[in-house]
């Protein structure tokens, strides 16, 4: 596949080398992912908390803290992509998941893993600052 290919508006909708694009940046971004999490991991093994220093430990504790919410947050994020790609395969990509409408081609390189429109995540925002505001 070409490297410098890059989805249109003016194209077919999801036509076979728009999915094939799709399919290979979610798996880029997955493996990258993986790496990045399996690096988190080896540095956690690496730095048990041995520091002797009460404060040292205290920054110890709060970078192991940081490094596993990252890790749950790349964790979710991967398990978006696996639906994402799911997706791909059944032929569902790139509709919004409430209208059924095509997403927009930018909206979708920005952020590969949408599921609705702007319109339709609008007002989910919208929807959800009201209930909060209750």
């Amino acid at each position: 596949m070409n490297g410098a290919y890059r989805p249109s508006e003016s194209e077919q909708f999801m036509n076979p080398r728009m999915l094939e694009y799709f399919r290979q940046k979610l798996l880029r971004w997955r493996a990258e992912l993986v790496e990045e999490s399996s690096e988190t991991l080896e540095h956690l093994k690496e730095s048990g908390l041995q520091e002797p220093d009460i404060a040292d430990r205290a920054s110890a504790e709060t970078d192991r803290s940081l490094e596993l919410r990252t890790r749950d947050r790349e964790r979710k994020l991967v398990a978006k992509i696996d639906a994402a790609l799911e997706r791909v395969a059944d032929g569902s990509y790139g509709y919004c998941e409430e209208t059924g409408e095509p997403i927009a081609i930018r909206r979708l390189d920005a952020r590969p893993i949408a599921t609705l429109s702007i319109e339709a995540q609008e007002r989910h925002e919208r929807m959800e600052r009201t209930q909060r505001d209750d």
